[in-house]
Parts: C-alpha cells; sequence; structure tokens
C-alpha cells in the first residue's frame, strides 16, 4: 500500500478531505447492536457539525429511502439543504453520483462513516483503497448488528489500508492549533453538545473565563 500513513502531511486538514455519511437511517438503526443507537447517533451529529464548521465538502447518501427510512433528523438538520444522495446499490463506491460527488472536490483523503460497519463502510472504504483514495473510518460513527461484525469490520478494512478515527480526534486534526479562531466557536459548540464529559468539562472552563473577567 503506497498511502502514507505517517508525518505531517498523514494527518486531516479543512483542505485536504472530503466527508461521506452512509446510510443513517431507521432501519440500519433497528439492527444496530454493536453501540447503543443514541451514542450513534449523538457521534454521527457531532461528526457533521465538525465538518461544517470546518468547511469540508459532506456528502449524505440513503439506500432505498423509501423503505428504509429517511436519513435521521438531526443528522439531516445539520445540512437542511442538501438532499442525500438515494442509492440502489449496497456498495456506496458503486455508485457513480457518489463517486462523481467525491472526485468533484479534487480530495483523495476520504473519510467515511455508515451504518452498518461490516456493510456499508466495509465495501467502498475496500474499493477505493484499491482506486487510490487515503480512507479514513469514523469507528464511532458507524456501527454494526453485533460488537464482533463492526470489530472484524474495523480489523479487515485497517488490513487493507484503512486509518480508523473517531469524531473528536476529525475535530482535533482539524483544528490543530486554537489560534485559528475563525473555527473556536463552532468546534466548541460541536463539543459542548456531543462530547460528553469533554464537552461538560469545556463549558465549565469557559465559565470560569467568563467569571475570571468579571462578566
Amino acid at each position: 500500500m503506497s498511502n502514507n500513513k505517517t508525518g505531517l502531511d498523514a494527518l486531516l486538514t479543512p483542505d485536504n478531505c472530503v466527508l461521506v455519511l452512509i446510510d443513517h437511517q431507521p432501519f440500519q438503526f433497528a439492527n444496530l447492536h454493536s453501540h447503543d443507537p443514541t451514542m450513534i447517533v449523538n457521534n454521527v451529529i457531532g461528526l457533521a457539525k465538525t465538518a461544517k464548521a470546518f468547511k469540508v465538502p459532506t456528502i449524505l447518501t440513503t439506500v432505498l429511502e423509501e423503505r428504509g427510512g429517511y436519513l435521521i433528523k438531526g443528522l439531516q438538520d445539520v445540512f437542511p439543504e442538501q438532499k442525500p444522495i438515494d442509492r440502489t446499490l449496497i456498495n456506496t463506491w458503486e455508485d457513480k453520483k457518489v463517486v462523481d460527488a467525491v472526485k468533484a472536490t479534487g480530495r483523495k483523503k476520504l473519510v467515511l462513516a455508515a451504518l452498518w460497519t461490516e456493510i456499508c463502510l466495509a465495501m467502498p472504504t475496500i474499493q477505493a483503497l484499491g482506486e487510490g483514495f487515503e480512507v479514513y473510518i469514523v469507528t464511532d460513527a458507524s456501527g454494526g448488528v453485533s460488537a464482533e461484525a463492526h470489530d472484524m469490520a474495523v480489523r479487515r478494512m485497517v488490513q487493507a489500508g484503512a486509518v480508523p478515527i473517531t469524531w473528536m480526534v476529525f475535530g482535533s486534526e482539524l483544528q490543530r492549533d486554537w489560534a485559528r479562531e475563525a473555527t473556536v466557536a463552532d468546534m466548541s459548540e460541536a463539543m459542548m453538545a456531543h462530547a460528553g464529559g469533554t464537552g461538560v468539562a469545556f463549558a465549565w472552563e469557559m465559565q470560569l473565563l467568563r467569571a475570571g473577567r468579571g462578566s
């Protein structure tokens, strides 16, 4: 595998990646058993808000939405103007509309999250890796029908060359420097709403800073 996995260029930036969110729909959530579904909902919305904060191109896609259900509302609400690309193909990377949308960004670092991990994440990851993309899989915004299914899928993708990350890693690599003030407010909002204990602690820190300024 020729993908560069080390050095500064291996890290994500707002200008070098594209995010694709795949099949976060009711049917898939109905048989999600690798994670608490509430956590996947929380994490994928946090991931989407982070991408929006940094203006990372984000592509939403569903499979057979008339039967499998519309994209979950909280995720659609992050990009209210975007109509998800609806597919019949299980493997997103075999759908020309999605691939063309990715290629139109000109970016080779592909960040993916999907339900289910073992099918809807693994298939496009393995194919895109074979076509020269560098694929980063967001494991805590994805889930499978069992813990074993999710785990085996992640192992399989890593063997193929994918890089596993979590949604807060995504945001941290994009921010990189708190002196980049243009994105701090939106990044902080996503953290406070979706980062659990870290978000609570961050909100507390902001409270203490405001108190220290006498406001």
